[in-house]
């Protein structure tokens, strides 16, 4: 079968790779891709979705998979669907789980669902108001899409109270800040949780953790995350099946309810208080580290495990995980998250260490190809993968591939994955 992949990161590489050595897959497209999903698959270079649409039809792509929110809340998979094609992700109405975080945080109050005490406003009296009843922390947060950056945990009022007047003036996020979520600040540890769901039934992967801030120790400004791990000791079954009865069901009841079955991948970001899960936001497609490192930990045929949710046939599939523990170590660009950078050519050494050449991978996400050549121009460049026995194997691996890569500028974190290996 032909498959395409929409997107251009190392979310839409990592689902690449995976699909690559998959009997069910012949040729790979992406859409628009990166410099190095070409060595996968063919780039294709249409942004309008109706003519990708058409540019399937006539290519016989029989199966697309969506990986950014951005096509989703604007309706591509409804696109695709109106002309028979089979595509992996949410409609348009239930994109918006992601695409409105006041309609999410009121989702969850309409059916129950554990969150945090919020409000949702436009008025900054209103906001300022319940900012003075809340104990720092205190969570500020845009309505519309920032790519994983509209969330402010502020210090003190003071900084809350600014931090809403920027966002409702339009400066923080433009349009997407016109609207804002005001909420207690949960204190325990958090993880990202991803199910892939067809409407009715869903199939809960293990739970990962992401490091958002910059820099070590998180320290320094949220970022789209500098590195993940999976699957974290952070998590028991009791929690994992508290998620399923308390989260994940009652979200794909409700989305029925609301006329919107919710089908693709429903990313939980969770905070653990006290034993007990609190939903704190919805995305709706894969995060980003955390894809790069459950592709490769999927036992079971990636294409079927999307595929059968697309066409919902999850309840014929059994799913199987290796035994084993992924570290992904985000390498980032020299002026990472401030600005641009200078585009740097990348260089990696060639590995001679056979464990390492086994257990270990490079996913590219903001890379260019110039006469041959790979030239870092993103924000996050790459991941390195590191797969193992233990949490600490798998990160050990992780860091001696990060040694094997240069670009002038090149920036990470050392210290992925200190929760698990402290606990």
């Amino acid at each position: 079968m032909n498959v395409m992949i929409i997107g251009s990161g190392g979310r839409e590489y990592s689902i690449g790779r995976a699909l690559k050595e998959d009997v069910n897959v012949d040729k790979l497209y992406f859409a628009p891709g990166n410099g190095a999903t070409e060595s996968l698959g063919e780039n294709v270079g249409i942004e309008d979705y109706h003519a990708l649409a058409t540019f399937a039809k006539e290519k016989n792509i029989e199966f697309t998979i969506v990986g950014p929110e951005g096509p989703l809340v604007d309706g591509v998979v409804d696109i695709f669907k109106a002309k028979g094609l089979a595509i992996f992700g949410p409609s348009k109405q239930a994109a918006q789980l992601e695409g409105s975080k006041v309609y999410m945080k009121n989702f969850l109050a309409k059916y129950n669902i554990p969150t945090a005490a919020y409000i949702e406003t436009d008025q900054i009296d209103r906001a300022f108001k319940f900012i003075d009843t809340l104990s720092t922390p205190i969570v500020v947060k845009a309505d519309g899409l920032c790519a994983g950056k509209g969330v402010i945990i502020a210090a003190s009022h003071d900084e809350a109270k600014k931090a809403v007047s920027e966002m409702l003036s339009g400066k923080s996020f433009g349009d997407a800040g016109l609207k804002v979520i005001i909420e207690e600040f949960l204190d325990g540890y958090e993880l990202s949780m991803f199910a892939i769901c067809d409407g009715d039934d869903f199939v809960l992967l293990q739970a990962a953790q992401d490091h958002k801030r910059l820099l070590d120790g998180d320290q320094g400004p949220n970022t789209g995350g500098m590195g993940a791990y999976a699957p974290t000791p952070l998590v028991n079954e009791e929690i994992y099946e508290k998620v399923k009865a308390r989260v994940i069901r009652p979200t794909l009841e409700g989305m029925k309810k609301e006329g919107a079955p919710f089908e693709g991948v429903l990313f939980i970001g969770i905070m653990v208080v006290k034993g007990e899960p609190i939903t704190l936001e919805f995305n709706v497609r894969f995060g980003d580290p955390e894809c790069e490192i459950l592709m490769p930990l999927l036992k079971s045929s990636v294409f079927d495990l999307f595929y059968k949710a697309a066409t919902s046939q999850l309840d014929t599939l059994k799913v199987e995980f290796y035994d084993k523990y992924a570290v992904g170590i985000v390498m980032a660009s020299k002026e990472y998250p401030y600005a641009s950078s200078t585009p740097a050519e990348i260089v990696v050494d060639e590995i001679h260490h056979q464990e390492l050449l086994k257990n270990s991978h490079i996913s590219y996400a903001g890379v260019t190809r110039t006469d041959g050549v790979l030239y870092a121009t993103g924000g996050r460049v790459l991941v390195c993968v590191g797969l193992g026995e233990s949490i600490q194997e798998a990160r050990d691996r992780a860091y001696l591939l990060c040694g094997q890569v240069h670009f002038a500028g090149k920036k990470l974190r050392t210290d992925i994955a200190y929760q698990a290996l402290r606990a």
